[in-house]
């Protein structure tokens, strides 16, 4: 694999950009909410503006990793500083960069301990963006737990519908997860003999054996895999998108729970080839029952929120059918589909908290006729519907396209349950708004203000996101497409 080092560091940029925004909305007084909302959009479009310049200046003729970065830190523990960006993890940080700044924006509104909220966003927020570039195992570790903490406060403070059980709900199934995942990561580190914890030296084809392997995947396959929101392990989830704030949702499915997914790849496929191939039955059964199980209680829900949070679960369940066909068609859909579905979620949580701010319920039942009471917001609702249930010219239908065809030619079986759960994931998708935007509208809201300019901004943002990588997929597949066609071509 090619590795180059960038003259300028944008990567460790990414992340000063998020230190320097935390530490500046520490130091400004609590009283000064605007300030605080001020810098904190300022700094969140930093992190944008080089994550949308990374992504195009990234050469694909060279492929490879490339922006890298190295500085050795513990020398007799072969632990580095390592930052580094391919085909795989741009994706991301563009996800996250999109993400991030219209989270920040949607809580334009919030009046409620400011400071405490911004400041605990921009290190949650740190923590993915680390995760996504690092190459070196223990700052992936490191950085995957940064991220996990913050989450406690964000629900249990800002949060709502039995915020405290959600919280710790979650924090306890993530940290089971972090709990997997060092040891697996102690374990190749000792076995390889290299003294080292670089992951691009440690993918060398014979460092480890086809037990080793095995063993190492499934606990990053599991570990990870709770994180991702994979079946069995993703009760955390639906739980949490309810309870979590606005932006704590957006950036939670949004962002978060590609993390789950980033691992199993970055971790457990790079590091354990032979393993992911030998466990990669096991993952399609589980994929698929996450997303026949995910269409099937979401159908049966009566809370909007849980309704898009079971729609997760089964989305998430297609990320993992990609990657479970070994294939790179499957790797570039799956891929993504961690995309589009971050970019979806985000917008869907995005319109259901405006709507829940405005008439402070998520009944569906009463929620009629908003497409006549607030038609902009009902619109942007209605497009992230359609972006799930995965309508031609919008992003999610390439992805889901490719991981279907792949999941047909090598699990034609699951490939048809896969494909029956997505219908029925439309059905429910569509019952929601059906019965939320159209039919007769519930007098206590009528009087309701619609989306201003202002505050549509980020939801506009994510709708032209969604529209561009539908009308031009090419912009994502090329991308992705200079590390899977490598990586699948070198596996044993």
């Amino acid at each position: 694999m090619l590795i180059t080092y960038a003259d300028f560091p944008y990567l460790s940029a990414m992340l000063l950009s998020c230190v320097a925004g935390l530490l500046l909305i520490l130091f400004i007084p609590a009283d000064r909410k605007l300030l605080i909302k001020q810098v904190s959009a300022v700094f969140s479009g930093i992190t944008l503006a080089i994550s949308v310049y990374l992504f195009f200046a990234y050469d694909k003729n060279l492929g490879g990793i490339q922006f890298a970065e190295k500085i050795s830190w513990i020398p007799s523990l072969g632990i580095s500083y390592y930052n580094g960006a391919d085909g795989f993890s741009l994706p991301m940080l563009l996800l996250t960069g999109i993400v991030f700044f219209t989270a920040v924006i949607t809580m334009w509104e919030l009046e409620n301990r400011v400071k405490e909220f911004f400041a605990l966003i921009y290190l949650l927020v740190a923590g993915v963006f680390g995760m996504f570039m690092a190459l070196d195992l223990f700052f992936i570790f490191v950085w995957f737990d940064v991220s996990l903490f913050p989450m406690y406060l964000l629900i249990a403070v800002w949060g709502s519908t039995r915020k405290e059980y959600a919280a710790m709900k979650l924090t306890l199934y993530l940290l089971a997860g972090s709990a997997l995942i060092l040891p697996g990561i102690v374990y190749l580190v000792t076995k390889s003999g290299l003294n080292t914890f670089d992951l691009i030296a440690l993918m060398e084809p014979g460092t480890f054996t086809p037990f080793q392997q095995k063993f190492a995947f499934l606990l990053f396959l599991t570990g990870f895999g709770i994180l991702a929101g994979m079946w069995p392990f993703h009760t955390w989830s639906p739980v949490g998108h309810v309870a979590a704030p606005t932006a704590v949702s957006m950036i939670h499915a949004g962002v978060l729970m590609k993390i789950g997914a980033f691992g199993v790849l970055r971790v457990g496929m790079f590091l354990c080839p032979e393993g992911w191939q030998y466990w990669s039955h096991l993952m399609a059964v589980l994929a698929t029952i996450g997303i026949v199980y995910g269409a099937f209680a979401g159908l049966s829900q009566t809370d909007i929120k849980y309704c898009i949070g079971y729609s997760s679960v089964s989305h998430m369940g297609i990320v993992c059918l990609g990657l479970a066909t070994v294939t790179i068609d499957g790797l570039n859909g799956a891929v993504f589909q961690m995309f589009a579905h971050g970019i979806m979620t985000a917008l869907f949580f995005s319109s259901v908290g405006y709507i829940y701010d405005r008439t402070h319920t998520k009944v569906i039942a009463e929620l009629g006729g908003l497409g006549r009471i607030m038609p902009v917001a009902a619109s942007y609702f209605i497009i992230a519907a359609l972006t799930g249930i995965g309508v031609p010219c919008l992003a999610s239908f390439w992805a889901e396209l490719l991981v279907f065809i792949s999941a047909f030619k090598v699990y034609p079986v699951y490939g048809t349950f896969a494909v029956c759960g997505l219908v029925i994931s439309a059905l429910f998708m569509l019952r929601v708004v059906q019965k939320t935007c159209f039919g007769p509208e519930n007098k206590k809201f009528v009087h309701l203000q619609d989306v201003s300019f202002k505050l549509g901004i980020p939801r506009m943002i994510l709708v032209s996101v969604i529209v561009i990588f539908g009308l031009f997929p090419f912009l994502m597949f090329d991308m992705i497409r200079t590390a899977s066609i490598p990586f699948i071509n070198g596996l044993p």
